[in-house]
């Protein structure tokens, strides 16, 4: 047999060598102006100096409860990321929540020139003090699971990342930051009008809104437009009486019945509509109902001999504009009122999450987006399908900026389970990508940020 020239020890060497360098090297951004390249490349480089500080950073935060309804939790969350802006030189304030029942919104700002630019985040999950899903383990080298790890404390770790590379390489100076993380996102508190207060008043002062959610997990795609989201309540009522006399003209066709119709119709004409949906998620009915009003749980006593007095259902609706949430409610409300024999019914919309309308400026701005993406060598980045992502915080601002972006985050699976895990192979990827957004925005030549009339 030929014996190899090389040794078994030196070979190794070598491939670690190798592998270590292609792990570490980061694609040029390609620029036209020489200088850009420099720029661009300090600040990739500043990226990847800043992420294993940045990954122990997601455990930490990762492994502190922030159910929503955990109000302390959520601000030790905030606290830790308002001492990271702090120390990268905003001005950063806690903003409770006691008004509308929750914790509390961490607001930060930076900067007083250029394009105001604000950059949207959420401290809480999911899932509760006692849930059994409460910390942080990293599974392989790309992939780690946990609470919120890409839900969204991912994506606020990834907007402090691209934030302080860029004040690393001296280019943070050139934009004016304002940080919103609410502490209520998957469970707002009411009235919104105060719970969203605080991203209201940032939208209003920007001009640009960036959210770093993970979109629908899949780095190839960004949030151009959001369906909102309506919660309603339908309450319908019968005749009680035994069961023997159900259709007679005066007992009539009894609560459940009724609820069934009125179900079944929504189903039928509204299904078809392009991207609108809605869902019935808890229903309760018999001779006697008590519930929650905040729609979780409740109880019903029946007998199969009893024609159903009471019944109540809760859902939600999502719709991609508001003309299209409007033809649906008055199509449902019409529905409602073409009562079975002997039944009433009532059905009332909550407040919920405005829609994020795919105006032309956000397709610039992915536009720009997906340019930056393709300079580092990681491939288009797509519009995502509004039918797979839900309703973000970004909407309560997209009505109020030139221009807004979503999706910006950690990518994973599994989100709202106990088996949410994050793709970290997209961690440092956008974080790049963030920096380089927010660096290309700031450049004194940019015209990205004209007004377009027919938004």
């Amino acid at each position: 047999m030929r014996r190899s020239f090389l040794h078994p020890y030196f070979l190794c060497v070598c491939l670690l060598v190798l592998f270590s360098a292609a792990v570490s090297a980061s694609p040029a951004p390609l620029k036209d102006n020489n200088q850009d390249k420099k720029s661009e490349s300090k600040i990739v480089d500043a990226v990847n100096q800043a992420l294993p500080e940045a990954r122990s950073q997601l455990e930490k935060v990762v492994n502190i409860n922030s159910g929503t309804m955990n109000f302390s939790g959520v601000k030790q969350v905030g606290m830790v990321f308002k001492k990271a802006l702090e120390d990268l030189g905003f001005d950063a304030q806690w903003q409770d929540g006691s008004s509308y029942n929750r914790a509390g919104s961490l607001v930060a700002s930076y900067g007083t020139q250029g394009k105001k630019i604000l950059l949207i985040g959420h401290l809480d999950t999911v899932f509760a003090k006692d849930d059994a899903f409460q910390t942080y383990q990293q599974l392989d080298e790309t992939h780690a699971a946990g609470p919120g790890v890409s839900d969204m404390k991912g994506g606020d770790v990834i907007m402090l990342t691209a934030i302080k590379a860029l004040k690393q390489a001296g280019f943070l100076d050139r934009i004016s930051l304002r940080v919103v993380m609410t502490g209520d996102e998957e469970k707002s508190g009411l009235p919104l009008s105060a719970s969203k207060k605080a991203i209201i008043d940032a939208a209003k002062w920007a001009d640009v809104a960036l959210g770093f959610e993970d979109g629908d997990g899949d780095i190839k795609t960004a949030v151009i437009a959001r369906r909102g989201a309506v919660d309603w309540t339908l309450k319908v009522t019968g005749q009680p009486a035994h069961s023997s006399q159900i259709f007679t003209e005066k007992v009539g066709d009894g609560a459940i019945y009724e609820m069934a119709r009125i179900l079944n119709e929504f189903r039928e004409s509204l299904s078809s509509m392009d991207n609108l949906t809605f869902n019935p998620g808890l229903i309760l009915a018999g001779t006697d109902v008590e519930h929650q009003t905040n729609g979780t749980k409740g109880s019903a006593l029946g007998k199969t001999n009893v024609v159903s007095k009471e019944a109540v259902v809760m859902g939600d609706i999502r719709a991609l504009s508001p003309h299209q949430l409007n033809k649906a409610k008055e199509k449902m409300l019409e529905i409602v009122s073409q009562s079975l024999p002997m039944t009433a019914a009532t059905l009332i919309f909550n407040e919920g999450y405005p829609p994020m309308a795919a105006t032309n400026s956000n397709r610039q701005l992915l536009t720009l987006y997906n340019q930056i993406s393709e300079d580092l060598g990681y491939g288009k980045v797509v519009a995502v399908n509004p039918r797979n992502a839900g309703a973000a915080d970004i909407s309560f601002a997209a009505n109020y900026v030139d221009m807004s972006l979503d999706g910006l985050g950690l990518m994973g699976t599994g989100g709202h389970t106990s088996d949410e895990i994050a793709d970290m192979s997209s961690f440092s990827k956008n974080a790049q990508k963030a920096a380089l957004l927010l660096y290309r925005l700031s450049e004194p030549g940019a015209n990205l940020l004209k007004k377009q009339q027919g938004n």
